[in-house]
């Protein structure tokens, strides 16, 4: 079983027979690089590849094309010091892909990284997005441009396409954000308010290794580890390397993320050093309603992709109403490297991802009439049946059913009558292991993923269902209500979903997190669209428990789509923390947490079960 997208019928053209209609007709350019001034004097590098006729002079002879814009912290090139070395992991896929059929594109080093000066003062400064606009002007300014410009790429880079989106440029037509979030916030540094320490730390590690050219450093992360790198390539004009050396000099200035997160705790609160950082300000969500309907947009997410990427995904899809904005969600990873499914058949995807996103630049960037306005906007995977389907809205059905937690460790559609309460100690070593989403964002590789999960929910608060009579859907955010107490002041609740088998095999299906500070709801704003419990994570709402106390606190886990089989049992599991990859909360002192079970304050998970 895989992720190919041509078995079934979910689209009316799959990607793979449309990229058998778009075969490479071009060969790709020798990089030119140069430095481009921003407003405030800061230099940026950045390398150009054209699309060169088979069998024609390399120069462009005067034709134009559309380009496709990579914008990267991760090095735009390095240079190489022996054969078999591609300089550019992080920009050949496009590259190799876009150029052949037709693309121009442009990859910068962001400021404060690669071969470019400056410093970074945030993850994703507005300082950043301001740049992009002037990387516009500057694109469309050149002889080989015909005036029009999209932009891809996972994570940080899809995030920035966002950013370029979001200023409005006239000649942005369309992004495609892959595996990138919405909100730095809660998809990303703090889901369910809590710090992620694969993002403090780990990453934090990593872009500075980079920024500084530590290459010792990079031994950990195999997607830069290769002996042959030699640091950021210089650009063209920098023949000495003079230049590279002071920009990586300045490069020392920059922030460090396991510093400043903590000042950010509070979503859309300021930093104590500047008024107008705050999370909002280096998130996608807090700019793109500026241009609503402007620029096409085809957001793309796996079930398995880092902290709650797929949230931003589906948030980003809901909120930016457009005439042609799409929705991805596939058994991936962060950025696609895996097939995260268990029953896979092998752990490379076969889904062509980027023949996707060429359809629809095709559509909106070279004018081509593609076929793609007749597909439904959204198209998702479903696990263990290993299907895809297309649906015209999220979430594709709106029927759920209500399990109770009991007495007996149940998960019962029947509330129980009595009230009573399940205790739990939380123990600061209770963790998921490190096969999970969240170390693929420290550019670690994982290609099992959880596959340690059976035995973990021993150390937890666990319920089960009685098995399922047939085949059954699970499509959507389960969405979890408990009536829960702390001895303390605060605490965070981690809840796993699994699906129990027959032979008595856990299977990790989806999870999900609160810190209980953050445990009041709003209605979310028409720029941030969701159908799950959201929350402002802000100061003002922040309130802290009382300890012994019970109150409600309603989240949802990571949304997911997944096949039960007939004869396993649904299990829901609670912890106190997640040590592999969480902050403590409260800091040393690990919380008993009272679970209410049944009477009128009966706790409960609603399934996104398909009918």
């Amino acid at each position: 079983m895989s992720d190919r997208d041509d078995v079934g019928h979910a689209w009316h053209t799959s990607p793979t027979e449309y990229l058998k209609q778009r075969p490479a007709t071009h060969a790709v350019s020798v990089p030119h690089s140069c430095y481009l001034t921003m407003r405030d004097g800061v230099r940026l590098a950045v390398d150009v590849y054209l699309p060169v006729a088979q069998g024609a002079d390399p120069s462009p002879g005067g034709q134009r094309f559309p380009t496709v814009v990579i914008l990267t912290p991760y090095y735009r090139r390095f240079k190489v010091t022996g054969p078999g070395a591609d300089p550019s992991p992080n920009a050949a896929k496009y590259r190799d892909f876009f150029v052949p059929r037709g693309y121009a594109m442009v990859v910068v080093d962001v400021r404060g990284c690669g071969a470019s000066f400056g410093t970074r003062d945030s993850f994703r400064s507005p300082r950043e997005r301001d740049d992009y606009r002037e990387v516009a002007d500057w694109i469309v300014a050149q002889p080989w441009s015909d005036g029009v410009i999209g932009s891809t790429g996972i994570s940080y880079l899809g995030a920035a396409a966002c950013f370029l989106a979001s200023t409005g440029h006239p000649a942005v037509k369309a992004v495609a954000p892959l595996f990138a979030v919405h909100d730095t916030y809660s998809d990303h540094v703090f889901p369910g308010g809590i710090m992620c320490t694969t993002i403090t730390a780990n990453y934090d590690d990593l872009v500075r290794a980079l920024d500084l050219d530590q290459r010792e450093r990079l031994a950990p992360y195999p997607y830069f580890n290769d002996p042959r790198f030699a640091g950021p390539q210089p650009v063209d004009e920098d023949v000495d390397g003079a230049l590279l050396q002071a920009a990586i000099e300045e490069h020392h200035g920059s922030f460090r993320l396991r510093d400043l997160a903590p000042e950010l705790a509070f979503r859309e609160e300021a930093a104590p050093h500047d008024p107008n950082l705050h999370s909002g300000a280096c998130s996608p969500y807090w700019y793109l309603g500026q241009v609503p309907g402007k620029v096409a947009i085809y957001s793309i997410s796996g079930w398995y992709d880092g902290s709650a990427f797929v949230n931003g995904s589906i948030a980003r899809f809901m909120s930016n109403p457009g005439t042609d904005n799409r929705l991805l969600l596939g058994p991936w990873d962060h950025g696609a490297r895996t097939n995260g499914s268990p029953w896979r058949s092998a752990p490379d995807p076969e889904f062509p991802v980027l023949g996707e996103v060429l359809r629809f630049f095709d559509e909106h960037l070279a004018g081509k009439d593609t076929g793609i306005r007749d597909e439904a906007p959204i198209h998702y995977h479903t696990v263990r049946e290993e299907k895809w389907q297309a649906a015209a809205q999220w979430p594709p059905h709106r029927a759920n059913s209500r399990l109770f937690l009991d007495t007996a460790g149940r998960l019962s559609p029947d509330a129980p009558a009595r009230e009573a309460v399940a205790p739990y100690q939380a123990r600061f070593t209770t963790g998921t292991g490190l096969n999970t989403r969240y170390e693929r964002l420290g550019a670690l590789a994982v290609v099992d993923f959880y596959n340690d999960w059976n035995g973990r929910e021993g150390r937890m608060l666990a319920f089960t269902s009685d098995p399922f009579d047939a085949e059954t859907e699970l499509t959507g955010h389960a969405t979890v209500q408990l009536h829960v107490s702390t001895s303390e002041h605060d605490a965070s609740v981690f809840v796993y979903l699994s699906e129990l088998d027959a032979s008595g095999k856990s299977w990790f299906i989806t999870e999900g997190a609160l810190r209980l500070l953050h445990r009041a709801t709003a209605d979310c704003p028409s720029s941030y669209r969701t159908t799950w419990p959201f929350r402002t994570f802000s100061r003002a709402q922040a309130t802290r428990m009382e300890p012994g106390v019970p109150d409600t606190a309603r989240f949802a886990l990571l949304p997911v789509s997944w096949k039960l089989q007939r004869g396993s049992c649904l299990r829901l599991a609670i912890a106190g923390t997640d040590a592999d990859h969480f902050a403590q909360v409260p800091h040393g002192r690990p919380p008993l947490l009272k679970v209410t079970l049944g009477g009128a304050n009966a706790s409960f998970i609603d399934v996104p079960i398909r009918k």
